[in-house]
């Protein structure tokens, strides 16, 4: 057995060595990930190549003072970062805190209560809409017709998008972890003939994105102001509010691996329903 220890220390060494670059890569790339997209990131990247330029520089040119000066900024470079990124760090340990699941379960009920809301809003004054949530198949190619938003969900930003005359009223919104990333979107309709012609474009958009994604639809009439959920090519109309909360909360916030018909089964066990249909059934 004792013959077995100086391999197995080598092995250790060179996965220890693995596991630390690993480690660095990590927390390099989400470390990039967060700032993204924003003015801190510019700043890095300022920072970065200036020092390397004039690094490369002072070699070169051979200037001493400017290289011994140089040595001494990358020393003290990481305890310049944390100063000067001090509000992106705070920031990234909050949302880190926050990564909780019940913290996330949190965020979903909001932004299914605030949908629920700009819907009731939307169907009494007959303000036709479209809503889909993303779930874990991603639909960035069909949101690409769209107009980025990348904005908090609210009722009010649901209603001033679809309040007619906007820009944005017509088509979709997308909303994918919490935030509408995307207005004005053109879904596919359904090529699906079973369809009772009394679905217009919004419904058959509707079911259409839910047949190429696992994601739920919910669309408001402009005509009759009444409210429908769809998903897995499926639809069930006219519903109330009420109805659609109970949907939402047990499509997107599941609380048992339940399949989809199970889960609207249940549902509807109490009002005489009997899940989805190929969108020829009122309520």
């Amino acid at each position: 057995m004792s013959e077995f220890v100086p391999y197995l220390s080598n092995a250790w060494i060179y996965l220890s060595f693995a596991l630390e670059v690993l480690i660095l890569a990590v927390l390099i790339y989400y470390g990039l990930y967060f700032l993204r997209g924003t003015r801190a990131a510019n700043v890095l990247a300022g920072i970065v190549i200036a020092l390397l330029l004039l690094t490369l520089a002072t070699d070169f040119l051979k200037f001493e003072v400017l290289t011994e000066l140089l040595n001494g900024l990358w020393m003290i470079f990481p305890l310049a970062l944390v100063v000067i990124f001090q509000p992106e760090i705070r920031r990234a340990f909050a949302q880190l805190g926050s990564s909780r699941p019940f913290a996330k379960r949190l965020k979903k009920e909001e932004t299914i209560n605030e949908v629920v809301k700009a819907v009731e809003f939307l169907s009494m004054n007959r303000r036709g809409a479209l809503i889909v949530f993303q779930r874990q198949i991603g639909m960035r190619a069909l949101i690409s017709s769209g107009i980025r938003v990348n904005a908090r969900v609210s009722h009010q930003l649901i209603q001033t998008i679809f309040h007619p005359n906007t820009p944005l009223h017509d088509g979709a919104i997308a909303i994918e972890d919490n935030e509408i990333v995307a207005a004005h979107i053109i879904f596919p309709l359904t090529q699906s003939v079973a369809l009772s012609d009394s679905l217009g474009t919004r419904h058959r958009a509707a079911i259409g994105v839910t047949e190429e994604t696992d994601s739920v639809a919910v669309v408001v009439s402009e005509e009759t102001g009444n409210i429908s959920i769809a998903c897995r090519g499926n639809i069930i109309r006219n519903i109330s509010s009420e109805k659609l909360l109970r949907f939402l909360r047990s499509l997107l916030i599941p609380s048992q691996n339940d399949s989809i018909r199970d889960i609207f089964e249940d549902m509807s066990e109490n009002d005489e329903m009997s899940g989805f249909t190929g969108g020829q059934k009122d309520e």
